[in-house]
């Protein structure tokens, strides 16, 4: 690595911490020559393959999931913290399985996200349910909202601090 303002190759690390956000590592780096900082980031790369339904292969992305919490996510009671934590979550979760399995399934995926999404906010799962699971006529769609257990809701102020501590960085 080389220092961007000087272009010298010497540099130490002044501060290191984990960065949630982008699941990785957040570096605070000094020059030895210009004395100038800068912070870089190394970020994991998820090595897990996607198995699409029509059997296509694809690299895992967090930002599609991001995407696609987001989406359901609109005009919830979940922030866009906990959008970002959330994915976060289950990319990390997904980096601990990889020792186990180099590939998911979307199926899998959806349902690891609708099973965080029931607890936090009903209507985000009926909005992600609609489109993952593809509900063929207003009959599914109905089962799937009465399966919803009232007693398995997570009230939202409650789990904000456990899910923003994912995210949190000390500054």
């Amino acid at each position: 690595m080389r220092c961007p303002f000087c272009n010298h190759e010497e540099l130490k690390v002044t501060d290191s911490r984990n960065a949630l956000e982008v699941n990785g590592i957040r570096r605070r780096r000094e020059c030895l020559k210009c004395a100038r900082r800068f912070t870089t980031f190394e970020t994991v790369e998820l090595t897990i393959q996607v198995r699409k339904r029509d059997g296509r292969y694809e690299d895992f992305q967090e930002q599609k999931l991001i995407n696609g919490i987001e989406a359901a996510s609109r005009h919830t009671s979940i922030s866009y913290e906990q959008t970002r934590a959330l994915a976060a979550k289950i990319t990390s979760d997904l980096m601990e399985r990889q020792v186990q399995a180099r590939e998911i399934s979307t199926t899998e995926i959806g349902e690891i996200v609708m099973k965080y999404l029931k607890t936090m906010d009903t209507i985000a799962y009926i909005r992600f349910a609609c489109v993952y699971r593809r509900f063929k006529d207003l009959g599914e769609l109905m089962e799937a909202i009465k399966s919803i257990n009232p007693k398995d809701r997570i009230d939202i102020e409650e789990d904000r601090q456990d899910v923003l501590s994912l995210h949190t960085v000390e500054e």
